[in-house]
């Protein structure tokens, strides 16, 4: 043995084999879960099946069209050789260009030793390459439908990005040190973590995104000082105190989604879009939903819309005996407060909105983004049949499906950091609201993916009936703000600027930087993203956008230019400040109040670990 190069010492293989009989007995234990784990599921068995078939009408195609096949590979050979050429000049000494780089904004290739270590630079462009040379073949399938294009392309992108040589141990730079250094205790906490997720999820994998103990809802977020002043069996109505000696005298009442919680609107003081509201002079009342179970298996579209903005609006009636109030929603909460407003319309009870506006809202759902893959015919069914058995679709599913949306961010940095790494997840408020989830009762979530995702029948006159009453978003007179985000991934802007066509009310439609949840939550003190303006409303998105003005900055001061200006929230008109329990209805408890502090696992009586990653 030369000098210098000695051998590991007795110990230190020791401790290798104490760490690899850990490893091993954590790897047995997380098989036999996935074993259990692993029951027939309709939807699953659903989306699996569509899968084959988008597999099986590319395989279709390419038989049609043999060259396309033989030229794709005749590329990568190619590609490969002049990769392999390249490797052999590098360990040479020579420097050498690389034959393909990482996109801009992919953060997998990070390490320096992937641009700099011939081993591992020639892994990453040998998966870059076969990465090209699936999209340009995928892109270039002829005779396919376009749903079923865009459905293998999502479904090929899945496969690929987790072949990514960044969620293996031994092709990842950063997990081989790591795993150096401490001797494989990273893949011994790893392996641990990775139960707990698993016992934590329900279909696919939940990944923590976040240290959960460093969060308490009421403590840290969601502390906005107020009270919940009304609740039912399905909402409880929040009444947030004043912080400004006059309010105006219209109260605005905030119609947030129930998928996932209403503090994205509250998280801190610091990013807190209520407290900003009530900064500015507003009345805030808010509605926090409760979190369904089986027992809410038959609540409806139109017992969402009884029960809460309908019932809201009776009760701040009287907090404050104000007969009008201005209403404001986001995303779902937004679906709601348009088929709200139609009802009431409809029935002759309009004029109580003095205006609306809707936060990253479909209402027009021709284009439902990669949402759309999961929504065909055959998976719908197979999702309905599990909400028909279970009585609900777990909300962990869903934030399994949205992370799926953009998985190497929302899934396989956190696969890598948490699993391989043994790294603990930071704390970060917005990824502890992410994961804190909803279920969808069975009579809602069933209902609107059918009638307005699969089928857009709420942009149709009457295609939508609630308790009775056909509706029409058409007939709507309300005053109407629209404001969606140019990078939005679930309400992709180009859907939702119909959305502000459909009024027969003014309306005034804003498009903000980033996305869909940064986009909206936007504090102006950050003076991040901007957004655009058009005072004209064509037939055209992209028409829109070429005639629209770029404002640095956050929209929610042209928002509240847009309410007093109008008169919605009349400068005129001042009041003095309201206080919770000023009016006719006592003060039930401090917000924010218990609905939104109940858990999936408490609702579904589970025993889990929610607060360790």
């Amino acid at each position: 043995m030369q000098p210098g190069l000695e051998g590991p010492s007795q110990a230190e293989l020791e401790e290798w084999n104490t760490q690899l009989r850990e490893i091993g007995e954590q790897y047995q234990a997380l098989m036999q879960d996935l074993l259990e784990k692993n029951a027939p599921d309709a939807a699953a068995d659903s989306i699996q099946a569509d899968i084959r078939d988008a597999f099986q009408a590319a395989t279709e195609s390419l038989m049609r069209n043999p060259q396309l096949l033989w030229e794709t590979q005749a590329r990568l050979v190619q590609d490969q050789f002049q990769l392999w050429q390249q490797g052999w000049r590098a360990l040479a000494g020579e420097s050498v260009e690389p034959l393909v780089t990482p996109a801009k904004g992919d953060r997998r290739f990070k390490d320096e030793a992937w641009h700099s270590d011939p081993y591992y630079q020639a892994i990453m462009q040998q998966y870059l390459l076969f990465a090209h040379a699936v999209d340009e073949l995928v892109d270039d399938l002829d005779g396919l439908p376009e749903q079923q294009k865009r459905n293998l392309a999502f479904y090929s992108r899945q496969m690929v990005n987790a072949m990514a040589p960044t969620n293996f141990i031994t092709t990842n730079p950063e997990v081989m040190r790591r795993t150096l250094e401490t001797r494989g205790q990273n893949l011994v906490d790893g392996l641990e973590r990775l139960r707990k997720d698993l016992a934590n999820s329900a279909d696919g994998l939940n990944v923590t995104m976040t240290d959960r103990s460093a969060f308490e809802v009421g403590k840290n977020i969601a502390v906005t000082p107020g009270h919940v002043i009304y609740e039912n069996e399905l909402i409880q109505l929040i009444q947030y105190a004043p912080s400004t000696e006059t309010v105006f005298k219209t109260p605005l009442l905030v119609v947030p989604p129930w998928i996932n919680k209403y503090y994205i609107l509250d998280l801190r003081e610091d990013n807190s879009f209520v407290k900003w509201l009530v900064d500015q002079g507003h009345t805030v009342f808010l509605i926090s939903w409760r979190n369904p179970g089986p027992e809410q298996r038959d609540l409806t579209w139109a017992d969402y819309m009884q029960m809460g903005p309908i019932e809201a609006m009776g009760a701040i009636e009287q907090a404050t005996g104000e007969k009008s109030i201005n209403l404001l929603s986001y995303c779902i909460g937004g679906t709601l407060a348009a088929t709200t407003l139609a009802y009431l319309t409809s029935t002759r009870r309009g004029r109580k909105v003095k205006s609306v506006t809707y936060m990253a809202t479909l209402q027009d759902f021709r284009d439902p983004g990669e949402l759309g893959v999961l929504l065909s015919e055959p998976v719908l069914e197979g999702i309905e049949a599990k909400m028909e058995q279970d009585g609900y679709l777990d909300g962990r599913s869903m934030a399994y499906t949205f992370n799926l949306l953009r998985e190497n961010d929302l899934f396989w940095s956190f696969y890598v950091s948490n699993y391989l790494k043994g790294e603990t997840p930071a704390a970060f408020d917005l990824l502890y609201w992410n994961t804190d989830g909803t279920n969808l009762p069975a009579g809602t979530h069933g209902w609107y993916l059918r009638h307005m995702y699969l089928e857009n029948r709420l942009v149709e006159p009457g295609g939508i009936e609630l308790d009775g009453v056909k509706i029409d978003l058409r007939k709507i007179s309300t005053p109407s703000y629209f404001v969606s985000t140019r990078e939005d991934h679930i309400a992709k802007w180009n859907s939702t600027y119909y959305g502000a066509l459909l009024p027969k009310g003014p309306a005034t439609f804003v498009l903000g930087g980033s996305g869909h949840i940064a986009g909206i939550v936007n504090p102006p003190h950050k003076d991040k993203y901007g957004y655009w303006t058009n005072d004209e409303l064509p037939d055209d998105h992209e028409a829109w956008l070429a005639g629209a003005e770029y404002h640095e900055g956050s929209w929610w001061p042209h928002w509240q230019a847009w309410m007093t200006d109008n008169g919605y929230a009349d400068p005129q008109k001042m009041v003095p400040a309201r206080q919770p329990g000023d009016g006719e209805l006592p003060l039930l408890e401090e917000a924010p109040g218990r609905y939104v502090k109940t858990t999936i696992p408490e609702v579904l009586g589970e025993v889990a670990d929610t607060t360790k990653g």
